[in-house]
């Protein structure tokens, strides 16, 4: 109970809080600084003191991210209350920022459904960010995190459609040599040990030459459990248990149990799902001469993860879980950047650039996939149409995925003189990303299918932009995806200030762009290019299509399209998808005096459409007065378009002891798109639609206040109001209804950290730490299939998930007809509803100038947040943290 009251006491502190800031004076070591100091942040691509930029910008510093022990992504998104993540584990997260959030594919066909990132992550000046899996960079020597809210596209271009997160590394130092190291060993409650060392090393060479390089290695242990299934005792009863049940309107029984429940017998394990991360990066600086300068850095590193980071709602614990396949993620990349900065008479010019190679190589448990829809028959059982006939089989399944991305980008900006009463920055920016997948689903066993034959596999998948190379797959594949999604950018941009008085400034910004997105490749159902030819096919002639579909099936899409019902005249004969627009952005700021300023701001902010690879086809249930009814495939999503609109404030009081920064904003999303997938209908493998349009209201706050010279108090906070203003005919029933929140997101949100420190008798400085995060309730995904999923896992596991649902479709309404659960009872439509959750941090510690010790305890209470509820296997998975870990962190910076 005394626990309770103080982590109550604590949230409430939090939650009165004026957010969190962006300063480092309290990581600094020297205890006498009274005021507080702020950084310089590149927020509009110029150097500049945090709270002299009019927009609003968060920042953590290197120093706070070591104090608060981030390491990694999970780790900052959690001290930065207007952003959130969607994923299922390290590597495998969306960003979201400011509540502009909707559903991603699965992780599974992330890379082939492509549905565009909204929130853009940066290393320095390379984009980084990517469809469902952003690039987890493990937080080693980093100067600074940079969260830009809110549009970002006049200078960062797509994807920077809700705002941008900047990994800001260390830069070789051309004036002292430096060296250190970090240990760390932590236990966690219940968990495997974990161990992390980092070092890095800085050495001038000379007066013209440096060369930096960091190194890192951890490993974190796992904490939750691959028990054994026993069916009929709270583990998977069977498969085929939701067959059909609502394709087509025809109901049917469906109980039946396989001949034979799947096992894991051999894989039970405690503790099964680690993460080690192991990387290094190496800068070189030359200065050629006082004017100019070029730094070159290569980053490499390895994620590899086991098992998996969500737990299974059906058992009594929040532990456990049953896999019954072997499940890795090894992701690898190699990231080159090279920076060339100068100056030309009044012209300061920066030529960046970047290459980016990632390969991703994973098995996915996937014998999940056989729980529900109207493949399942086909791929469990001996499906012969009549339920009483049918013998199903163990259906135990797995998913090879190897995937490679590759990225080049450019850009050359030119900045005009700060001292100027007008300023421009202006530049031109190329991107070019090509990502190369093969996923085979491996579903079919021997004797699995009628007349003890195997499934379709052996197949050899072949066509334009494929990457197996028309070899042969194993003839337990079942399903091959085999596809290469290309995606071209050339952009001009340019931002121009204007001092109006000494003391208001105003500027326009705007960004021309033109995007090319290139789907090519072939799948199982779609064999011998059929990929490439059908989008071909439907950017081009009538005749085209009829060629390809069949004169029945084609002369549909051509009246479908004449109809306004389907769109593609953005799709050349050639298969490319190509749109180019102008996005704008205008401000003004006032400085009321040297230490307050006031902003308003009007930005706008995109992401591209992207091409469907099952374009043009017909929904399979034609239900009359069914939400598929007349139903096809879009060719390609539109561009859904954000436009915001904010003020803001900035100020330091109480002689620069007190700093507060505020930004109350309105932002309206049109054609927001989502990723979309419905099992009844078995040609709707994942691909992205728009779900018409949503309004977002916010307020974000931070604090600071150095109470004294030895006490920091710092917090923040986010509130949010969204709703979905506008819906699209077709998602009618399917999706989260109007006036509905959109997902993922907290009403409110905030953190709070403190840090004291004091003087040693032997003249070291000792520490404590403490830090307090609170999320609100959240809806999970987009569409309104929670109490689907709830009945397919009641039947397979004997009872529901305990999980939390909020209905929002009248029963009966479901899909926009009457179909029955397994109790008889009209479907409804809601979603899961991820519950609030605290997590307090404390270290205490002591330093001198080179050493620090220190002692921390992570997730103080104990607490098992539901970070993400994961649906995409039918039966839910709550996405959790760690458990309380102590540890004991040794450091040293010569």
């Amino acid at each position: 109970m005394f626990q309770r009251k103080i982590l109550t006491c604590a949230v409430l502190s939090a939650l009165g809080a004026m957010s969190y800031s962006a300063v480092a004076a309290e990581e600094k070591k020297n205890k006498s600084k009274s005021k507080i100091e702020t950084i310089q942040v590149t927020a509009t691509k110029r150097a500049a003191n945090i709270q002299e930029v009019p927009v609003a910008v968060s920042a953590l510093s290197g120093d706070a991210m070591d104090n608060l022990g981030i390491d990694n992504f999970q780790d900052y998104v959690e001290f930065l209350p207007n952003v959130v993540f969607q994923g299922t584990g390290p590597g495998q997260n969306e960003v979201y920022i400011r509540g502009a959030a909707t559903t991603q594919t699965g992780i599974a066909v992330s890379s082939v459904q492509a549905l565009q990132p909204s929130v853009a992550i940066y290393l320095d000046e390379q984009p980084v960010s990517m469809q469902g899996r952003n690039l987890d960079i493990y937080a080693t020597d980093i100067e600074r995190v940079e969260v830009l809210p809110g549009p970002q596209g006049t200078l960062f271009g797509a994807s920077s459609q809700a705002g941008t997160v900047r990994l800001i590394s260390k830069k070789p130092n051309h004036s002292d040599f430096e060296a250190g190291f970090d240990l760390n060993t932590g236990f966690t409650k219940g968990g495997d040990l974990s161990n992390a060392v980092e070092g890095y090393f800085n050495l001038p060479i000379n007066d013209d030459l440096a060369f930096r390089v960091a190194a890192y290695s951890d490993h974190q242990g796992g904490w939750l459990d691959n028990v054994e299934n026993i069916p009929g005792q709270g583990g998977y009863i069977g498969s085929t248990v939701h067959i059909d049940r609502i394709s087509g309107g025809v109901l049917k029984d469906a109980k039946n149990t396989p001949n034979q429940a799947p096992t894991n017998s051999d894989l039970v394990e405690d503790n099964f799902n680690d993460a080690t991360y192991a990387g290094a990066r190496f800068g070189l600086s030359y200065l050629f001469n006082d004017d100019w300068k070029i730094l070159l850095q290569h980053t490499a590193q390895t994620l590899e993860t086991e098992g998996v980071f969500g737990y299974d709602p059906s058992y009594d614990d929040e532990e456990s879980t049953s896999r019954f396949v072997p499940e890795k993620n090894q992701d690898t990349f190699g990231l080159t950047t090279w920076t060339l900065e100068g100056r030309l008479a009044q012209l300061d010019i920066v030529y960046a650039g970047g290459y980016l190679d990632r390969q991703i190589d994973a098995t996915v448990d996937y014998t999940g996939y056989t729980n529900g829809g109207a493949f399942s028959a086909f791929y469990a059982c001996s499906y012969s149409g009549d339920v009483q006939d049918e013998q199903c089989y163990d259906p135990t399944g797995y998913y090879l995925e190897e995937t490679d991305v590759k990225r080049f980008t450019q850009e050359l900006r030119f900045n005009t003189s700060a001292d100027n009463v007008w300023r421009v920055t202006a530049g031109i920016y190329y991107d070019t990303q090509e990502l190369g997948t093969v996923g085979q689903f491996q579903l079919g066993t021997e004797g699995k299918f009628p007349n003890g034959v195997w499934g379709p596999g052996g197949v050899t998948v072949t066509g334009e932009g494929t990457n197996n190379g028309g070899k042969p797959f194993a003839k337990e594949t079942s399903f091959v995806n085999d596809i290469t999604h290309e995606i071209n950018q050339v952009a001009v941009f340019g931002q121009f200030e204007y001092d109006l008085t000494e003391t208001v400034t105003a500027s326009l910004g705007a960004r021309w762009y033109e995007i090319e997105d290139i789907y090519t490749g072939a799948t199982t159902s779609q064999n011998n290019g059929g990929v490439t030819k059908q989008i071909r096919a439907l950017g081009g002639s009538d005749q085209d299509i009829l060629d390809f579909f069949g004169a029945e099936n084609g002369q549909a899409i051509i009246d479908a399209v004449a109809a306004g019902d389907l769109q593609n005249d953005l799709l050349s004969s050639d298969g490319v998808l190509k749109v180019d627009d102008v996005i704008y952005k205008l401000s003004v700021n006032w400085k009321a005096d040297d230490n307050l300023m006031f902003f308003a701001n009007y930005s706008q902010g995109f992401r591209p459409p992207v091409t469907a690879r099952t374009g043009g086809q017909l929904a399979s249930n034609q239900t009359p007065g069914s939400a598929f009814e007349n139903y096809r495939i879009p060719v390609y999503s539109l561009t859904d378009e954000l436009d915001n609109y904010e003020i803001g404030m900035k100020g330091d009081f109480l002689d620069d002891t007190l700093r507060i920064n505020a930004t109350a904003y309105s932002s309206e999303i049109n054609d927001l798109q989502t990723s979309r997938f419905d099992p009844t209908n078995i040609a709707f493998f994942y691909f992205t639609d728009n779900v018409g349009t949503a309004d977002i209201k916010g307020l974000d706050a931070d604090f600071t206040w150095q109470l004294t010279d030895n006490f920091v108090l710092s917090g923040a906070f986010s509130l949010l109001d969204t709703e979905i203003t506008e819906l699209n005919s077709t998602m009618t029933n399917l999706s989260a209804p109007l006036g509905s929140e959109l997902p993922y997101t907290s009403e409110l949100s905030g953190n709070l950290r403190a840090r004291y420190f004091y003087e040693l008798s032997n003249g070291w400085e000792g520490y404590v730490n403490g830090s307090v995060t609170y999320t609100g309730d959240r809806l999970s995904g987009m569409f309104a299939n929670a109490y689907v999923s709830e009945d397919t896992h009641k039947l397979v596991y004997g009872k529901g998930t305990g999980l939390k649902i909020e209905q929002e479709i009248a029963a009966g309404q479901y899909q926009g007809v009457t179909y029955k659960d397994s109790d008889g009872n009209d479907f409804a439509g809601g979603r899961y509803v991820a519950k609030a959750y605290s997590i307090a941090n404390l270290a205490f510690g002591v330093s001198n100038e080179e050493w620090k010790a220190e002692l921390y305890i992570d997730n103080l209470f104990d607490k098992r947040a539901q970070l993400y509820i994961d649906e995409q296997q039918f039966t839910p998975k709550v996405i959790t943290n760690r458990p309380r870990t102590i540890g004991v962190r040794f450091s040293y910076d010569l």
